[in-house]
């Protein structure tokens, strides 16, 4: 991907796209519409920025979108920005406002696991 920045509403695009790929546009503004409330020209523009920015492929016929760009990698440089912009990058006093607030005890004993595994 040329940006690894990808803004909110093109996460939203992107999710879809991930969900149901391969995914027409058509059924991408199809439930954008339902999900978000958005109308096809709003989803074709943002569509056609993630072309732009290679993370998603256009096929034909039929404009066919795949991703180019795994959730998985767009999930840890977001987990990254937010870390560094709201923590400092301190991943310790990240995991400190994490687990301080809302969470349930059985959430509680599945990230102990995660860190006894690592």
């Amino acid at each position: 991907m040329e940006n690894d920045k990808l803004f909110d509403s093109e996460l939203k695009i992107m999710e879809i796209v991930w969900e149901a790929e391969p995914i027409s546009a058509k059924e991408i503004s199809l439930k954008a519409g339902e999900k978000i409330g958005w109308n096809k020209n709003t989803t074709y523009t943002i569509i056609k920025k993630l072309i732009a920015k290679k993370a998603i492929l256009r096929s034909e016929p039929g404009f066919i979108c795949t991703s180019l760009i795994k959730r998985e990698i767009v999930q840890k440089t977001e987990t990254k920005t937010l870390i560094d912009k709201l923590y400092g990058g301190s991943k310790k006093a990240f995991f400190a406002a994490f687990i301080e607030n809302d969470i349930s005890e059985h959430e509680l004993k599945e990230l102990k696991k995660l860190i006894e595994k690592r």
